[in-house]
Parts: structure tokens; C-alpha cells; sequence
């Protein structure tokens, strides 16, 4: 690298690492952050080299992330921002602490997918799921979607791996173009995980149509849009690989959703050629990732943390989630979006018949949308009350981003 970037580097992980040993945080951002204003190019510097891969979507990125990181493991070291800090300086920051590793599995924002695509040159991005998230503060889908689709065509020789249920990233995906043949356009490899979550799709991206699902499919009442054959498909409780053989995936991670993670990190990891039989058994490591699924004994309960930051995220939760006393906890600060109008979308008729908790900076807004779905509830003030709430046993925790990390800092920023 030049020297400056060398300086800029150097000062990062130094940065990085004065902030972890102060108790501020875990460094993966302000390492990045002042990295870059010594050298704006300190990204790409650190990229050039590495084989890499992004992973981006509205949900699932930080879990897949760190699935995706294992399975690419078998080959070598991988530099990875596994604390879920998706924005370039998060990016510059786990590199430079990584040193010189061959391998890098990055989560990208969706909004900065086009910037760190032309940063770092990958060799592979995963789109997941395009859904409604903090419409205050971002953009509406469609719009993301347009924004992905101008991206990728740029770069002819790049390997997408995309997800075949989710019509937005189907569009997404296929530019013009690709279907024409009239330009080389990214080779795609399409996976399918299933989609709980279908409000932000009934409407076509290419032509305004109605679209229109049966089983497994769907497809465009007025175009060309249609689900694609999928390569790597989730099938019981394991993965069909594009050559028909199927691998038995134990994870310690809950819920059928993460068995679609794991699906997506094994078809990332074969675009650098791992073979998904080496690879599977490195899945069944990850135990929590920043938190999430993290399981901790306080007070004889057993207390699990789900993160659940939008309408789709909810729906997933609710499905990880056992039949147990549940804490719900709802922020709305900057992070999280000001906007809390979002859980009207979501159902939370799933809570009814268990004991339901609820607390953060929002909790009325909560309480009325629980009461309007018939779920009764005990508003807490704190973490501590709600655990005295419960019976000893199971407590599951469903937090958006803030309450979230509010409730992980009480239990000692466990990961």
C-alpha cells in the first residue's frame, strides 16, 4: 500500500483498539471512520488483493454474514465485519484489524451497496430479501431495488448469488440486458430460502402489474418476471446443492429462516470453490452473532435475545421464538427510525396465550398495537423488573436495534 494509507491503516487499528480498551464500544467503527478521512481511498487499499465477498439485503445480513465467514474459512483466514458495522468505515475498520488475510466476507447496507462495490472490486455479492425498513430515513423498495440493478450491471464480471423468492431481488438481479443478451451482464446463482414476508411484492417493478403466487412460485400477471429455478435450494432440515445432493445442516442458530442463511453461506463459499460437504459442518459453530440468539442465565431465567428491527424481521422473530414468557422492547431513535407507525404491519397475534412483557422508550405505542390485536400484556420500566416477572425458566427477548443493545449492555454486552 502507498504510505499514507499505511499511516491510515496503522491508525485504525489504534483507534480501533483505544476504543474497545475505554469501554465506548467495540471499535468497529471509529477505527474506520478516522482511517478514512487520513486517506478517502483506504478501502480500496485495503481490498486490492483479498478475494471478497458482500452481503447485503434488508434482513438476515449480520447472520449470514457470519455463516458466510465460516464456510469460507475452510480456505484460509477471512477478514470480516462480524459486529454487524455494514458502512464503508465499518468495512475499513475490520480489514485493517485483520491484517493481511486472503479472504473477506463483508455486510454491506443496502443503501451503500453501489459504493463498496466500487471500492472493493468482490468477487461474489449476496442479495437476500428487499423489505419496508425505517421509511423515515430510507428509501422506499422499489426504489432500492432500482438502485441495486443500476449498480450491478456495471460490473460484467461479477458473481451474484440472489434469492429467487423475493421478486424485488429477482428484478433486481436481471437487468434488461441479461435477458436480451445484448450485453455481458453478472453471472447469477439463485437460491431459495422461502419468504414469510410478501407485503412489499405484490406489485411489479418492471411493468406495475399485479403479482400473483401459488405454492412455491409466483410470477408477473403482465411481463416477463417470474420466479426463477433456483440452484441451491433449503429442503427439510437441509440443502440441496445445484448437483442434486443434499446436506444435513445443524445449527445452533433457531428458526427455518437461518436454515435459508445457511443456504445462501454455502452458495457463497462455492464461488470460491469450497465444496459445500467441507463446508456445512463450520455452519454448526455459530452459536450468536453480535448478540442475536445469544443465551444468558440471570436470576434462574434463561434469558434469549432476539433482534427484530422491521415488519419482515417481526414475523421472523415470532417464528424463533418458543411458547415462553416474552419481553418485547421498542426504541425509536435515530438508529431504529423515528417512526414507529411500522408495527401496525406487523401481526402479533402469534403472543396470544403466553405471559407478555413490554418496555422500551415506545412501549405505549406498543401497548396500543398489542391491544388492538387482542394481545394482553404488563408494561415493565426496566430489565431487571421484567426479569422478576417471570418464572424461572425461559425468557425470550425481542428488541429493535437500540432496546436491543440497551438490553445486551445489561447483560454485559454478551456475543
Amino acid at each position: 500500500m502507498p504510505l499514507r494509507a499505511k499511516v491510515a491503516s496503522s491508525v485504525s487499528r489504534t483507534a480501533a483498539a483505544l476504543s474497545r480498551a475505554a469501554g465506548r464500544g467495540d471499535g468497529s467503527v471509529i477505527g474506520g471512520w478516522i482511517g478514512l478521512k487520513i486517506d478517502p481511498d483506504l478501502l480500496a487499499h485495503l481490498s486490492a488483493g483479498r478475494a471478497i465477498a458482500l452481503i447485503s439485503g434488508t434482513n438476515g445480513k449480520t447472520t449470514t454474514t457470519r455463516l458466510t465467514a465460516a464456510a469460507v474459512g475452510v480456505l484460509g483466514p477471512v477478514a470480516t465485519n462480524s459486529f454487524g458495522a455494514n458502512m464503508p468505515s465499518g468495512h475499513t475498520s475490520a480489514l485493517a484489524k485483520a491484517g493481511n488475510t486472503p479472504y473477506a466476507v463483508l455486510e454491506v447496507d443496502e443503501h451503500y451497496l453501489a459504493q463498496v462495490l466500487e471500492a472493493t472490486e468482490p468477487h461474489v455479492v449476496a442479495l437476500l430479501n428487499l423489505s419496508r425498513d425505517q421509511l423515515d430515513r430510507a428509501k422506499e423498495v422499489s426504489m432500492m431495488a432500482q438502485l441495486w440493478r443500476s449498480a450491478l450491471v456495471r460490473y460484467p464480471e461479477l458473481r451474484v448469488v440472489a434469492n429467487a423468492d423475493d421478486p424485488m431481488v429477482v428484478w433486481a438481479a436481471t437487468p434488461p440486458e441479461n435477458r436480451s443478451g445484448a450485453l455481458k451482464t453478472p453471472t447469477v446463482t439463485w437460491f431459495s430460502a422461502g419468504q414469510r414476508w410478501h407485503d412489499d411484492s405484490w406489485v411489479c417493478p418492471e411493468c406495475g402489474s399485479p403479482i400473483e403466487r401459488a405454492q412455491d412460485q409466483w410470477w408477473c400477471t403482465g411481463c416477463w418476471l417470474r420466479r426463477p429455478e433456483p440452484q441451491w435450494v433449503v429442503e427439510d432440515d437441509g440443502v440441496l446443492d445445484p448437483s442434486g445432493a443434499w446436506h444435513k445442516v445443524v445449527l445452533q442458530l433457531p428458526g427455518r429462516v437461518n436454515l435459508g442463511n445457511s443456504a445462501t453461506a454455502l452458495a457463497v463459499a462455492a464461488e470460491f470453490g469450497v465444496r459445500p460437504a467441507d463446508a456445512v459442518s463450520r455452519l454448526g459453530g455459530v452459536a450468536s452473532v453480535a448478540g442475536r440468539y445469544a443465551q444468558v442465565v440471570r436470576d434462574g431465567r434463561n434469558i434469549r435475545l432476539l433482534l427484530a428491527k422491521n415488519p419482515a424481521s417481526w414475523l421472523e422473530a415470532f417464528d424463533m421464538a418458543d411458547e415462553a414468557p416474552t419481553l418485547l422492547s421498542i426504541n425509536a431513535r435515530d438508529p431504529d427510525g423515528l417512526d414507529t407507525s411500522w408495527l401496525f404491519d406487523v401481526d402479533f397475534a402469534p403472543l396470544r396465550g403466553r405471559q407478555v412483557l413490554i418496555t422500551g422508550d415506545r412501549a405505549y405505542d406498543l401497548a396500543v398495537r398489542l391491544d388492538v390485536n387482542q394481545v394482553p400484556f404488563r408494561h415493565v420500566q426496566t430489565f431487571t423488573e421484567a426479569i422478576s416477572a417471570v418464572p424461572p425458566g425461559r425468557l425470550e427477548v425481542i428488541a429493535n436495534y437500540t432496546a436491543f443493545q440497551d438490553i445486551r449492555a445489561e447483560l454485559d454486552r454478551v456475543n
